[in-house]
Order: C-alpha cells, then structure tokens, then sequence
C-alpha cells in the first residue's frame, strides 16, 4: 500500500483514551525504526486532531459573537461578566464523569463542553431576568434576588433533570459516549452549583444585604437624630 507515493504499512489497534501523543511517544520509545521511516498516527485519532485544529481556529470568533449576543440581552456589563462566570461551573461534574467512566477528553468531550456552557449560562440569563422582573414588580433588590432563586428552581431543576435522561442512551455509543457523559455531569452538577453560587455571587457583586443586616443602622442613625434633638 502507498500513500502519496510512499509505502505504507497500516497496524490497527485498539482504541483507548491515551492522547494522541501519549500513544505516539509510547511506540517510538518501543520501537527502532531504520533511516526513512517514521510513525503517523491515522484514523480516528487523526481525524480528532483535525477536528481540534479546525475548532481552536474558531473559537475565539465564536468567545465574541457569544459575549456579543449576551450584551445585546442584558445591556450591562456587570451581568454580562457574572453569566460568563458560571459558564466554567460544569467542569465540577465533568471532571469527576469522565474519569469514573474512563472516558477520553477528545474532540467529542469539547463539543459536549461548549455545549455545557451554552445550557448553563441560559440559567444564568433567566435567573437574572426573573431578578429584574421582581424588581420591576416593586421589590427591593434582596427579595427580589431570594424570590427569584425560588421561582426559578423547579423549572431549571426540571430541564436539566430531563436532558440528563435524554443523554442517557448516548453513554452506550463508541463515538458519542465521552460528550453524553460530558453533559450528564455538567449539566447535573452545574444547575445545582449555579442556584448555589450565582445569588451569592449577585449578592456580592452589587453588595445587597439583607433587610436584618440594615435595622442596625437605621437604629443607630435614629438614636443620634433623637440625642440631637433632646
């Protein structure tokens, strides 16, 4: 067999979730290969790896129109940051999936992880929408945040809940199984996460507090007033 005009010798083995320079090192360092011979890696692993490169070089164009679609929604900076905060939040429940599973971190695992952030900063944007309705609606901005981590979290639990289900018959195939994993994880343990860190994170980034934490205040403020006037 030749190759662009070169003999080709083609050994099939087993896939496994090495990288591709991993398996690459680990034949050279067990193989002496005469002078005009070399090791190249094909089939799926080279198609993975063309598929890498085709993505990295997109990617950053892909980071912008992303920023520029949620700036467009939330017309503010300050959310625009905090839904891209929490875009990294499935990496909690990605990790810990693919290595219980012994699943590799390939070209299907990155798009099962671009995916994740999309569905994770979705319940970002509507968490925060619902915070600026309630608001709209005449609460302060404490209870306009609890209320609106309230109201949301079935519906988000819920969602997640049933795309966990539906990824569940991808786990058993040979080329989709490492992206099922990757968003069973994710969007399991991200949904949680998000309901968890994305008020403290509101809270703290617009410095609310909560109406108990301001009655010193007024108290002390009231006390110096009435001193003043006796």
């Amino acid at each position: 067999m030749r190759l662009s005009a070169f003999p080709l010798v083609v050994v099939a083995v087993a896939a496994c979730s090495s990288s591709r320079s991993s398996a690459q090192d680990a034949l050279q360092s067990r193989l002496t290969l005469p002078a005009g011979y070399s090791i190249a890696m094909g089939g799926p692993i080279e198609e993975a790896t063309k598929a890498n490169d085709a993505l990295g070089k997109i990617f950053p164009a892909m980071i912008a129109a992303m920023l520029i679609v949620i700036i467009l929604q939330v017309r503010s900076f300050s959310t625009m940051a905090m839904v891209t905060l929490t875009a990294p939040l499935g990496l909690v429940g990605v990790v810990p999936m693919l290595l219980a599973f012994n699943q590799p971190f390939g070209f299907n695992a990155i798009l099962g992880l671009i995916g994740l952030a999309g569905i994770l900063m979705r319940n970002t944007l509507i968490l925060t929408e619902q915070i600026k309705e309630n608001r709209a609606a005449g609460l302060d901005e404490y209870h306009a945040l609890v209320e609106a981590t309230v109201q949301r979290a079935r519906p988000v639990i819920l969602t997640a809940l049933a795309a966990v289900l539906a990824f569940i018959p991808l786990t058993h195939s040979v080329f989709w199984g490492s992206m099922a994993y990757t968003l069973i994880g994710g969007t399991a343990v991200g949904t949680v996460l998000i309901l968890l860190f994305l008020p403290a994170l509101y809270a703290a980034w617009f410095r609310i507090k909560s109406p108990i934490e301001r009655v010193p205040t007024i108290s002390s403020e009231s006390s110096g007033i009435s001193g003043i006037l006796e």
